[in-house]
């Protein structure tokens, strides 16, 4: 049997079985704030600024804007560069030993004889280092997962991002991936054109998941399959409720109809008096 339901009828469904659909919007709503809160992981993100910039020579402006569009285009190898092996297992070392110069290296000093030969005067010393910071163990893979990279068209400043969660491993991260890409960049491509703009800080604030969104999504599925529920009840309901059933949904005629006969306490107690001479007439 095909249902056909008017505007009427759409509305007088949804007004009676709103208490259903309000109860199914708030429980689903809860649900997905308890997902999002506490069966979800929280991610936070931050960001380290790099600029890629070659000296030029203000004098030539031709060659000075070839060169910018050159540094533009290398930021796309640069990001390739960036989650290559040969950055991140530097940085999964530096993460698992962290360490601060306490004392910068000393090259080696040499003075000229008088036959132009060199005599050494003060040996070179390595820098002294002393851990510092907080150790984070880290694969390369998770390292390649959690990096991002993002510029904007024709900038030569590209965003080196960083997202897992902890906010203090983020911006230990982003730190220093920026600075060994900016050590070891010189000697994979022979170049000195990458500076650090701006550092990474830790941000409180996660970026994922965002919970309102996931509330609203539960929300909205509890209204859509409440409201589905109550329309597959309504519809799939054949008892005979007013006689627009009779004449609208199923096409009879109607002949007329009968009104309620209310008996007074007398005319019941009448007939049950006549009942119970019939049944004695009976048994003798």
């Amino acid at each position: 049997m095909e249902s056909t339901l008017d505007i009427r009828r759409m509305f007088a469904i949804l007004r009676k079985h709103l208490l259903l659909i309000i109860l199914c919007m708030v429980g689903f709503a809860i649900v997905a704030f308890g997902v999002a809160e506490f069966a979800m992981t929280a991610k936070y993100t931050s960001a380290t600024q790099v600029l890629v910039n070659q000296k030029k020579d203000a004098s030539n402006s031709a060659a000075a804007y070839q060169d910018q569009q050159a540094d533009v285009q290398m930021i796309s190898t640069y990001k390739d560069i960036i989650t290559n092996q040969v950055i991140l297992k530097q940085v999964k070392h530096d993460l698992a030993n962290p360490t601060k110069v306490v004392k910068a290296a000393q090259k080696a000093k040499y003075t000229t004889n008088a036959d132009g030969t060199k005599r050494l005067t003060k040996a070179a010393t390595p820098a002294v280092t002393e851990p510092t910071g907080k150790k984070y163990d880290v694969s390369v893979a998770e390292l390649q997962s959690d990096i991002s990279i993002s510029n904007e068209q024709n900038s030569q400043v590209f965003a080196l991002n960083v997202s897992s969660d902890d906010p203090d491993k983020s911006a230990a991260i982003a730190n220093d991936v920026a600075d060994v890409f900016k050590t070891k960049i010189k000697d994979i491509m022979s170049v000195n054109n990458v500076t650090i703009v701006s550092k990474a800080v830790a941000n409180d604030n996660k970026t994922s998941p965002r919970t309102m969104l996931i509330v609203l999504i539960g929300i909205v599925i509890g209204m859509l399959l409440s409201v589905g529920y109550a329309f597959a009840i309504e519809l799939t309901d054949t008892t005979v409720k007013d006689d627009e059933f009779l004449t609208d949904t199923l096409g009879l005629t109607n002949l007329g109809q009968v009104a309620e006969i209310k008996m007074s306490g007398s005319h019941l107690a009448n007939r049950s008096a006549s009942r119970e001479n019939s049944h004695r007439r009976v048994r003798v």
